[in-house]
């Protein structure tokens, strides 16, 4: 982990120094072990040094090639330096002594703009091209590195790690995304590229970027995530064999530091594969201890999993520490939250890994690894059912609904509501009704229930279209009567922001059950994904960390994503190929865990005791900024529910929590409509 600016001056005038310096005292804390600048005219680049891997002790940044054709900056670690050093005929050098950013210049010389499709792991770059006059940039593949940029035609270019830094140039205005606001209120646009500060941009993952004074910027997708071709193997030995070779190497290439390694230990699947692995990686090859950091939660004991945790360092070859973590609520360093992190965007249990993150930094260890959205990468298979309702196999569905059943917290019932009926739903919506008969005839002998049965638990409301019964709620005064405005928007402003449910993102609307491969893709390549992957950059970032997250390998999603969805559930299991595939490394009792902890109930012991004066504050304020976005009347009555002793909905905390961080975060910018 490092940090990156520059700045290019389209109409010929010179870079100022201080301008480059200034933004890099912005990124202090991305890079504690050093700084330099580099100027020619009106083009300037810096960078922020984190030593981390051994080749980064050697590294020089900016780093000018021979000839001075070239001049690149990055924040970077490299999975494939091999593979890279063969193709770039760099056989006579020394391997030790070879930089990544050496590797990546020489790459950009050898295939120009086409480099980042030869490039693995994780990174943001620029690179300054004196013969092109033009700086090019790029992203990798799934966005792990962060890279932010401010264009004015014909006058100013500058990029950077954080918004923080593009905004602190004087040519830089400091505007309010209002489309940012409505969509962070209710999601209805899939743009990778927007951000809450108007005309700052995020370079999209798998993204290229070239700017000139001659031809403006352009913007090109180098790569794209695709669904595979099916894996087909003999066995499922062969599959979890196959699994565990792949994840092995993705923690392996994120083990590659001169330092100390950590690893997060929450005593769930992924985190604890992750741990062990690493474990037994660094024994191995260099007789290192681990250190691991784990939330408890003593006054809230439904929250806490140290009978898992401990399993795992039982094991040995582990140093853990442990953390109090609900001794204080999730907005209770607001103002510390947003001194690094740039957008109101922050999840509930965000104050967790932070808190997870400032113990390691305390323990003097700079990199981390954790077992990042494990679960979409691997994939739970609950579209199988779905998959399976579409094939007419009621036998195997009722089969694994049961198995589910016995494992995880739910019955078959709730199984055939969620997915069974919902293809009733799709077939009446696309009017196949011989289809829809067959079906109903299909399911009653499996499951041993009248005809009639099912047509009644499938409900009349679901076969009368939606526009029908949102008419009919509006004469009644019900609860669709400001028609399709989201409760939490005012609606003034959703209207002045043209918000309405056709100008939704197709992936924000009701569709048609997905298969388990869709549904993976579809989390894999949505806005909010890229969006989370910042988050958790900048929150390492704050304590000069550099997290690593062996879950969003390029080879490891695009290995679980050819699996088939038996593989994903099997026997009532989720995760199986995983399961299997850790056998003899995991502690049965994590190995052969069904479901996770939920953390909502310490969520809320911290909102509405330790937080609960700063939430108050927030719902009763109505000169706050965001009564020009918020409908209080909506905002006062979710508020209301939430603290008092009634009835209370997931709706009703949601909007109480994205009102009190959008206000905090517009009372720490200073920014306003």
């Amino acid at each position: 982990m490092s940090g990156i600016v520059g700045v290019y001056h389209l109409d010929g005038q010179p870079v100022e120094s201080y301008k480059l310096k200034h933004m890099l005292d912005v990124l202090a804390h991305r890079g504690p072990d050093g700084f330099d600048i580099w100027l020619d005219a009106a083009v300037g680049f810096g960078h922020r040094m984190l030593w981390t891997t051994p080749e980064s002790l050697l590294e020089q940044q900016p780093l000018v090639d021979k000839t001075g054709s070239f001049v690149l900056v990055a924040d970077l670690r490299l999975d494939n330096r091999e593979e890279l050093i063969s193709a770039l005929e760099l056989a006579g050098w020394i391997t030790e002594k070879i930089t990544d950013t050496q590797l990546v210049l020489a790459a950009y010389e050898k295939w120009g703009e086409q480099c980042p499709k030869y490039l693995l792991g994780d990174f943001a770059l620029a690179i300054w091209d004196q013969p092109r006059q033009q700086i090019f940039c790029a992203r990798d593949h799934f966005g792990i590195k962060p890279f932010y940029y401010y264009y004015q035609p014909r006058k100013n270019f500058c990029f950077g790690s954080e918004i923080k830094a593009i905004a602190s140039l004087p040519e830089v205005p400091r505007r309010l995304n209002e489309v940012a606001i409505a969509d962070y209120l209710d999601p209805f646009i899939e743009d990778k590229s927007i951000t809450f500060y108007k005309n700052i941009f995020r370079l999209p993952p798998g993204h290229t970027l070239i700017v000139s004074a001659s031809q403006g910027l352009r913007l090109n997708s180098y790569w794209s995530l695709a669904i595979p071709d099916e894996l087909r193997l003999k066995s499922d030995e062969e599959y979890a064999e196959a699994f565990r070779e792949v994840f092995t190497e993705s923690v392996r290439c994120r083990l590659r530091s001169a330092f100390p390694v950590s690893s997060h230990l929450s005593g769930g699947l992924d985190s604890s594969s992750v741990t062990c692995v690493a474990r037994d990686i660094l024994q191995q090859e260099k007789g290192w201890l681990l250190n691991t950091f784990s939330s408890i939660f003593a006054d809230v004991p439904e929250c806490d999993e140290r009978p898992f945790i401990h399993a795992v360092v039982e094991q040995g070859g582990l140093i853990p520490h442990y953390i109090s973590a609900d001794q204080s609520g999730a907005l209770s360093e607001w103002q510390h939250f947003f001194q690094s992190i740039d957008e109101p965007f922050i999840g509930p249990s965000h104050f967790l890994t932070w808190g997870l993150n400032r113990a390691t930094q305390q323990a003097d260890i700079r990199i981390s690894l954790d077992g990042f959205d494990g679960d979409t990468t691997v994939g739970h298979g609950a579209q199988y059912f779905s998959e399976l309702a579409r094939q007419g196999k009621w036998s195997t569905f009722i089969t694994e609904a049961q198995a589910v059943s016995q494992h995880f917290d739910t019955s078959l019932t709730a199984i055939f509501h969620e997915y069974g009926l919902s293809y009733l739903q799709e077939l009446t919506h696309q009017g196949k009704w011989l289809t829809f008969a067959q079906t109903t005839n299909q399911m009653s002998q499996h499951l041993q229930i009248s005809r009639r049965q099912i047509f009644l638990s499938q409900g009349l409301k679901s076969l009368v279209p939606q526009s029908v019964r949102r008419t009919w709620q509006a004469l009644r005064g019900g609860n669709d009567s400001k028609g399709n405005v989201h409760p939490l928007i005012n609606s003034s402003f959703a209207q002045r922001m043209g918000w309405n449910e056709l100008t939704k993102s197709p992936k924000q609307l009701p569709t048609s059950p997905m298969t388990v491969r869709e549904y993976q893709y579809n989390t894999f390549t949505s806005a909010l994904f890229a969006l989370t992957l910042d988050l958790v950059d900048h929150s390492s970032a704050a304590f000069s960390l550099e997290s690593r997250h062996p879950f969003m390998d390029k080879r490891m999603i695009e290995f679980c994503l050819s699996l088939p969805p038996e593989q994903k559930l099997n026997q009532g299991w989720s995760r199986m190929v995983m399961r299997r595939g850790m056998n003899g490394i995991l502690p049965k009792k994590v190995q052969w865990r069904g479901g996770k902890t939920d953390m909502t109930p310490n969520f809320l012991r911290g909102l509405l005791h330790f937080d609960r004066e700063l939430v108050d504050e927030v719902v009763v304020n109505h000169q706050s900024p965001i009564q020009e976005f918020v409908d209080f009347q909506t905002l006062q009555k979710s508020h209301h529910r939430l603290v008092s002793a009634g009835e209370t909905t997931n709706d009703d905390t949601i909007n109480v929590w994205k009102a009190a961080t959008l206000a905090l975060w517009l009372r720490s910018t200073g920014l306003t409509p």
